[in-house]
């Protein structure tokens, strides 16, 4: 597997497809604990017509480093990687923290990105009264507990339990350092008041179940954006994994329709 050496982290990524496809690279973005593999789905089906690019952030899945103190950090790794690649055009598309990157390099970089997708994403953190909770005492109970009550609640109701429980188990192998820093990198994330500037297509998928990032806070971001699709699916913060196959299809017709 591909890795790349930034700024003290060992980025591990895949990168498949054909280069010389017409189609703009897909640039994959996982969430916070997750790891690249929550985009399998896409990769398999998208990376047949054109390249596609996904990536372990910083301390997740097979990359090392440290954990993130800003959105800002990752943004420029994912940066690094995509110069490393020679890719500078693409569709960006984050899920959750991944969103966060997304928007981040969207605006900074505007040059960079010809479309934007935004899956279980925000522009302002705002804690419902339960995150803020989980949030409040998470010093206070062991690490692997403070893990599984978000990844728990981050499914829909009725969700298999043996798939929760395989995701509570990779979501704790994430060092502890780098789960609170980038949880602390969350929490300070707040760009509302500039998606305006982002002028390019944009699509939004929510799940309807997302308690962790309520679908009327991705609505209120929406408003914001000038040119902005939204689309709601029966799941909870995890889609990616949840409806993974309805996903791709919401992520097809879009760039269909763009193309």
């Amino acid at each position: 597997m591909p890795q790349l050496h930034v700024d003290g982290a060992t980025l591990t990524y895949d990168d498949e497809g054909p280069r010389d496809a017409e189609a703009a690279p897909l640039v994959l973005v996982h969430g916070w604990t997750a790891d690249r593999h929550r985009w399998d789905h896409q990769l398999a089906h998208f990376s047949t017509a054109r390249r596609v690019v996904r990536l372990d952030l910083r301390g997740h899945g097979e990359s090392t480093g440290a954990g993130a103190r800003s959105i800002g950090g990752p943004a420029r790794d994912l940066l690094a990687l995509l110069d490393h690649l020679g890719i500078d055009r693409c569709v960006l598309a984050g899920h959750s923290m991944g969103g966060m990157i997304a928007q981040t390099i969207a605006l900074e970089h505007p040059g960079r990105v010809e479309r934007l997708v935004l899956v279980n994403s925000i522009a302002r953190m705002t804690y419902s009264r339960g995150r803020g909770l989980l949030m409040a005492v998470s010093t206070l109970v062991p690490f692997r507990l403070f893990v599984a009550a978000n990844i728990h609640r981050a499914f829909a109701p009725g969700h298999p339990r043996e798939e929760i429980r395989r995701h509570v188990r990779a979501s704790a192998s994430t060092p502890r350092e780098v789960v609170m820093t980038c949880y602390a990198a969350m929490r300070d994330f707040d760009v509302l008041d500039r998606v305006g500037e982002i002028r390019v297509p944009t699509l939004l998928v929510h799940g309807y179940h997302d308690v962790q990032l309520p679908v009327g806070q991705m609505l209120r971001m929406a408003k914001a954006y000038p040119d902005a699709e939204v689309r709601i699916v029966d799941a909870g913060h995890e889609l990616p994994v949840e409806k993974p196959a309805e996903l791709t299809a919401v992520l097809d017709r879009f760039l269909t329709a763009r193309a």
